[in-house]
């Protein structure tokens, strides 16, 4: 009898938590495509298993987030050179978020998710509009796993939904689509000189 630690579904969770850790870090510093694309597409199959890969995927989104929380410390200026090359990234944008970070403080993370502003940016101006690390890692905690678990939790509800009528494949594919479809759209809108207001 095979145990349970070299059963094929233990491998396949340690498997997608690695991932999901990977792709919060690299979403929080370089990358531009969210890790609710993963956390979305594993909450198709398993919510159990998508909410924990939300707990690893929060893990590397603030280990990102302290990491250019430093570097804006440090220096900010040739960090913002290098963001203003990512794709719907804009000096205009950056701006924004310095005023909303000195508006609200470290809450101002929460206003990321509603207007499309990545959270890199506010981890890169957080210091210099005197936000202190630990004030904006715990301001982090909440704001990123929110925005994840509802994610999760909403998409296993229009799968469970849509089961009725669709198999997985079918489901699969209308994820691949509405994630195709909503980045269309973003980058559309947020290629701009300013982006949305």
């Amino acid at each position: 009898m095979v145990g349970l630690a070299n059963s094929p579904e233990p491998a396949r969770a340690k498997w997608l938590n690695g991932l999901a850790v990977g792709w919060g870090a690299a979403e929080a510093t370089l990358f531009f495509i969210v890790p609710d694309v993963l956390l979305s597409r594993i909450a198709l199959q398993d919510c159990r298993q998508a909410l924990r890969a939300c707990v690893w995927a929060l893990g590397g989104a603030l280990a990102g987030g302290v990491l250019i929380w430093c570097l804006g410390n440090a220096n900010p200026d040739p960090v913002r050179e290098v963001f203003a090359q990512i794709p719907a990234v804009s000096p205009q944008m950056m701006d924004r978020v310095r005023g909303q970070l000195i508006d609200l403080g470290p809450w101002a993370v929460f206003v990321g998710p509603l207007t499309g502003t990545p959270y890199k940016l506010y981890a890169l101006e957080a210091a210099g509009t005197g936000i202190g690390l630990v004030s904006f890692f715990l301001v982090s905690l909440p704001a990123r796993m929110l925005r994840f678990v509802l994610v999760v939790l909403l998409t296993h509800w229009l799968a469970a939904a849509l089961r009725r009528t669709a198999g997985p494949g079918m489901l699969r594919i209308l994820h691949a689509v509405a994630w195709l479809s909503f980045y269309a759209w973003y980058f559309y809108v947020m290629s701009g000189p300013e982006g949305p207001a």
